[in-house]
């Protein structure tokens, strides 16, 4: 059996081997998720959180760790993430993926992955990967392939779950459905340091993390 990692992976591979196909229109956030204004306090912690990302970004490529302690940490506080009825985890190795039918495997490494604790089963809200643009031009849309794997087992106990490829400076939300073909639906990508994008970076994600 050949083993392959995710992130090596790209389009045509999930489609072939997982089946995922892109919806065709792109996805407006209002349309699945209750998105409600932010209140003085957060946005005065949201300008914060743009100010010393942005200084970081004017001194050169910001690392993987400066993008969660920069952005990612103080946003899932921000929003709720942190709370008692959210589990989050990690760096942690996913599940293996054995597909059969083509003798391959895939593993892999995610980010971060944020679990809503409900009764018996919990749900999974929603999985991070962090895209370190090595070189001018990496954008986060190069790892949504990592991420559609890394959710393809979420798939299995729920009916959608949402996914965010970011490299701090750039926000790219998709949201994953089940099905026999696993459909996944681009959302417009947003922007930390531009004022409106950036409050609806909070938004929806305040949104994700309620639903």
């Amino acid at each position: 059996m050949v083993t392959l990692a995710a992130k090596n992976l790209n389009f045509e591979d999930v489609q072939h081997l997982l089946g995922f196909h892109e919806s065709g229109e792109m996805g407006v956030f209002s349309d699945y998720l209750d998105l409600e204004s932010i209140s003085d306090f957060e946005q005065t912690e949201l300008t914060e959180i743009c100010t010393n990302f942005r200084r970081y970004l004017l001194s050169g490529r910001v690392s993987e760790g400066q993008i969660k302690f920069l952005a990612l940490a103080p946003l899932m506080n921000l929003t709720g993430y942190y709370n008692q009825a959210i589990e989050l985890l990690l760096e942690e190795n996913i599940q293996r993926i054995d597909i059969l039918e083509a003798d391959t495997s895939i593993t892999g490494r995610y980010d971060i992955l944020a679990v809503k604790k409900s009764g018996v089963q919990n749900l999974t809200k929603l999985w991070v990967l962090i895209v370190e643009a090595k070189k001018a031009g990496i954008e986060p849309f190069t790892g949504i392939p990592q991420l559609l794997i890394y959710a393809h087992e979420s798939l299995r106990s729920q009916s959608s779950v949402w996914g965010l490829a970011t490299n701090g400076l750039h926000f790219q939300f998709i949201r994953i459905c089940a099905g026999e073909s696993p459909i996944y639906q681009l959302f417009p990508s947003l922007s930390l340091i531009e004022s409106e994008p950036s409050i609806q970076i909070l938004k929806v994600l305040k949104a994700i993390c309620k639903s």
